[in-house]
C-alpha cells in the first residue's frame, strides 16, 4: 500500500505531465470498483447529485416534483440538495457553441433534463475522517473537486461540470465556549473569549440560535431564511453582516480554523499556529487553501437593538439635499441626520413614517424577520460590486448619488463597512485591504427567465458589467467583495485581494502543492483555463 505523500506525488507528476483534471465521461474517471472501494471507507453511502428539478422530468405528479415547485425559491430546502445551486443558473452549462444543458423547472420549455454544471458523484462528509478519504481520492485520480455547503455562491464555485463532490452540509456540530483559548496559545496567555464552534455546515440561523439560546449574538450573514454556510466560503471570502460596523467582519471575529489540506493532513490554524493559513482563509477566499471542518467565532453579549427606519420622498431629483440622503445615512447619526435632512431641504424632501424599535437582542429582531422567510434564490442571477471608501462617499456625494440614481435596474446600498471593519489593521488578515478604506458596499443585480439563450445572457452580463464599470470609476483604488461581484471582474488579483494578492498565493502553493483547490477568480486560478479543467 503507498502512502498518502507517495501517492499525492505520483498525481502531481501526472497532472504536470497531463496538464488536465479527470471529467465524468472520461476514460480516466475511476471504475465502479474503486467507488465501492471509496464508499466503504466513509460514513455514508456517496451521494450521486442531480439538478432539483429532475422529478419533474421523470414523474410530473410525484411529491417530489410537487416540492420543488413549492420551495423552488427556499434557500434552506436548496441547501438540502446536494445538486441545488442557490442561484440556479449554476446548475446549466453551456457549450462552446453557445447550446445549453439544463433541467428547467418550466417542463414547457421542452428542453431534456441534463445534468449541466451539477458534480455527478461525491462524498456526503459528516467526519474529518470523510473529509480526508475524498480528497485522498480526488488527488489519486487526478479529479477535478467542487467543495459544496448550501451552494451560495455567486460564482458557482461549489459545482462544475463532470467534477467530483465533497458536500460538507451535513457536519452540523455546535459548540458554545463560555472561555475558549485557542489552540497553542502559551501558557501564559491569560486572554479567553466567549465563542461558538460549528461545523462545515451549520447554516447562519442555526449559529444564530445556538449562540442566542446562551445570550450571545454572533457577527454573521443576515438573509431569509437564514440558508447561508458559516463556516464556508462567507467566511473565508470575509463575510459581511448588518453587525459589522459594530463588530467587525467575520474574518475579524473568526478565533480558529480546522482544516483538511490537499495532502490530507488535518490542521488547526489560528493565530499561534499555522498562522499563516489562518491568516488566508480570513479573507483570501473559500474553496483555496483547503477544507475547513470547523469554525470558532467569537461571540458577544447580547445587547438591546434598535432599528430606525423612515421614507423620503422627493419632487426633484436634481435637489441637493436628495442627493445627500442617497449617501447621508453612511453618515449618520440616523436621527439627527434625518431630522437635519428633512429642516435643510428647502421642500424637496417630505420625511414620513419614521420610527424607532428597540429589541432586547439582535435575535428577537432577527427571527421573526428573516428566520422563516424565502426568496433571494431560486432564480438566474449574476452580480457587480464595488467598494466606496468613505472620502469618496462623503466627499464627492453628487457624483456618487448621480451614478447611482442612473442605474437602470436600481443598486443595493449596504452599509456593512465603516466602524469597527475600519479599525482593524489591513495587514492583520488575507482579506482585501480595501474594505479596511469603504463606507459602503454598492451591490447590482442581473437576471433572466428560464429558456434564455446564450446571447440574451451574455447580453444581461454585459449589461451589468457596464454598470459595475461605472461604480468601479467613482473609486478606481479600491476593489470588490470576493463573495458578491462581477463574473468578468477585469484584474481580479487586484479588484479581490488587492495587494495581498502574492503572500496568498504562496500560501496556497505551501498548503495545497497539487492545486486540488481552484475555483473561479480565487487565489491561482489564472494558472487554469476557464473551465479550471487544464493548466493554461
Amino acid at each position: 500500500m503507498i502512502t498518502l505523500e507517495l501517492s499525492i506525488a505520483l498525481v502531481r507528476a501526472a497532472a504536470d505531465a497531463t496538464q488536465c483534471r479527470c471529467l465524468y465521461g472520461e476514460q480516466c474517471w475511476p471504475s465502479q470498483d474503486e467507488f465501492a472501494s471509496l464508499a466503504a471507507q466513509v460514513s455514508q453511502p456517496l451521494v450521486t447529485p442531480t439538478p432539483p428539478a429532475k422529478p419533474c422530468y421523470t414523474d410530473p405528479q410525484s411529491t417530489e416534483c410537487a416540492t420543488a415547485v413549492n420551495r423552488w425559491i427556499d434557500g434552506n430546502w436548496r441547501a438540502d440538495q446536494p445538486g441545488a445551486m442557490e442561484s440556479s443558473n449554476f446548475e446549466t452549462y453551456t457549450f462552446p457553441n453557445g447550446t445549453i444543458q439544463a433541467c428547467y423547472l418550466n417542463t414547457t420549455l421542452g428542453v431534456p433534463c441534463g445534468q449541466g454544471s451539477v458534480s455527478v458523484i461525491g462524498v456526503d462528509a459528516r467526519t474529518v475522517a470523510d473529509v480526508q478519504a475524498a480528497i485522498s481520492f480526488a488527488a489519486q485520480n487526478n479529479l477535478r473537486l467542487a467543495v459544496k455547503n448550501t451552494g451560495h455562491d455567486y460564482f458557482g464555485r461549489s459545482n462544475g461540470r463532470g467534477t467530483f463532490m465533497l458536500w460538507t452540509h451535513n457536519m452540523k456540530n455546535v459548540t458554545v465556549q463560555p472561555a475558549f483559548r485557542p489552540a497553542g496559545a502559551p501558557s501564559n496567555e491569560s486572554q479567553v473569549y466567549q465563542a461558538v464552534t460549528i461545523g462545515a455546515g451549520i447554516q447562519w440561523h442555526e449559529a444564530f440560535a445556538a449562540a442566542n439560546a446562551s445570550g450571545l449574538t454572533l457577527v454573521g450573514g443576515i438573509g431569509p431564511g437564514g440558508s447561508v454556510g458559516a463556516a464556508g466560503g462567507w467566511l473565508q471570502g470575509g463575510g459581511h453582516s448588518s453587525l459589522s460596523p459594530s463588530y467587525g467582519l467575520g474574518v475579524d471575529n473568526v478565533l480558529e480554523f480546522s482544516v483538511v489540506t490537499s495532502t490530507g493532513a488535518y490542521l488547526v490554524a489560528n493565530a499561534y499556529q499555522h498562522s499563516d493559513l489562518y491568516w488566508a482563509l480570513r479573507g483570501g477566499g473559500g474553496g483555496t487553501y483547503g477544507v475547513v471542518t470547523s469554525a470558532t467565532y467569537r461571540a458577544w453579549p447580547s445587547t438591546p437593538l434598535n432599528v430606525f427606519s423612515f421614507t423620503a420622498l422627493a419632487n426633484s431629483t436634481e435637489a441637493p439635499a436628495l442627493k445627500r440622503a442617497v449617501v447621508g445615512l453612511t453618515i449618520g447619526p440616523y436621527l439627527a441626520f434625518v431630522q437635519g435632512l428633512a429642516a435643510a431641504s428647502d421642500g424637496a424632501l417630505t420625511i414620513q413614517n419614521a420610527s424607532l424599535e428597540v429589541f432586547p437582542s439582535f435575535y428577537a429582531w432577527y427571527a421573526p424577520t428573516f428566520a422563516g422567510a424565502v426568496g433571494e434564490v431560486g432564480t438566474n442571477t449574476v452580480v457587480g460590486s464595488w467598494l466606496l471608501p468613505r472620502d469618496v462617499v462623503d466627499g464627492n456625494y453628487t457624483a456618487v448619488t448621480e451614478t447611482l440614481m442612473n442605474m437602470p435596474n436600481g443598486v443595493q446600498y449596504l452599509m456593512v463597512a465603516g466602524g469597527a471593519v475600519s479599525r482593524v489593521d489591513p495587514a492583520s488578515t488575507g482579506l482585501n485591504p480595501a474594505w479596511r478604506k469603504a463606507a459602503v458596499h454598492v451591490t447590482l443585480l442581473g437576471s433572466w427567465p428560464e429558456g434564455a439563450t446564450a446571447s440574451e445572457i451574455s447580453e444581461v452580463q454585459a449589461g451589468v458589467d457596464a454598470e459595475n464599470a461605472k461604480l468601479r470609476a467613482l473609486a478606481p483604488d479600491s476593489g470588490a467583495y470576493f463573495n458578491e461581484a462581477s463574473f468578468n471582474e477585469p484584474n481580479f488579483q487586484e479588484a479581490f485581494f488587492g495587494s495581498h494578492y502574492d503572500r496568498l498565493k504562496a500560501i496556497k502553493a505551501a498548503y495545497d502543492p497539487i492545486d486540488l483547490f481552484v475555483v473561479h477568480d480565487g487565489v491561482g486560478s489564472d494558472e487554469w483555463d476557464d473551465d479550471l479543467v487544464c493548466r493554461v
